[in-house]
């Protein structure tokens, strides 16, 4: 799977990654999906819900989660992933993110180390839901 995004949706990922640092930064995905992978129309931050731990937990409300959907969907697009930091840690899903993923959904992690971007990976859940597999970005100037 290919997942193709603008350099300007990395941009605004990386800018809301810095911006939020020490904690966790997230938000969603919009586009469309397709016979080769997905191709990201718009980026949405959402606010970090998290009760306690938001140095390396995120959580986006039910409310706010179907606020972007309507309107989402108003523009004929649809939530193809959600995007989130791991602060001062890798590109790489957690135990945690394992735990809490959904099936079927681009998961974008942006690395921020000491308060600057790092590596920008993206993931989907695998089948057997034990893992995650690797998605290729591919990021278009324009």
């Amino acid at each position: 799977m290919i997942l193709t995004l603008r350099k300007s949706h990395l941009l605004k990922i990386v800018q809301h990654g810095q911006e939020t640092y020490p904690e966790e930064c997230c938000g969603f995905l919009l586009g469309r999906f397709d016979q080769n992978g997905a191709d990201l129309v718009e980026v949405v931050p959402a606010k970090n819900q998290h009760d306690s731990s938001r140095r390396n937990r995120y959580v986006i409300s039910p409310a706010e989660y179907l606020n972007i959907e309507k309107s989402a969907e108003a523009k004929g697009l649809q939530v193809i992933g959600f995007y989130h930091s791991h602060p001062d840690h890798p590109a790489r899903p957690s135990a945690f993110d394992l735990e809490h993923a959904w099936p079927n959904v681009i998961y974008l992690i942006q690395s921020v180390e000491a308060g600057e971007a790092g590596e920008t990976r993206a993931f989907m859940l695998s089948h057997n839901r034990k893992q995650f597999d690797s998605i290729k970005l591919k990021v278009k100037e324009v």
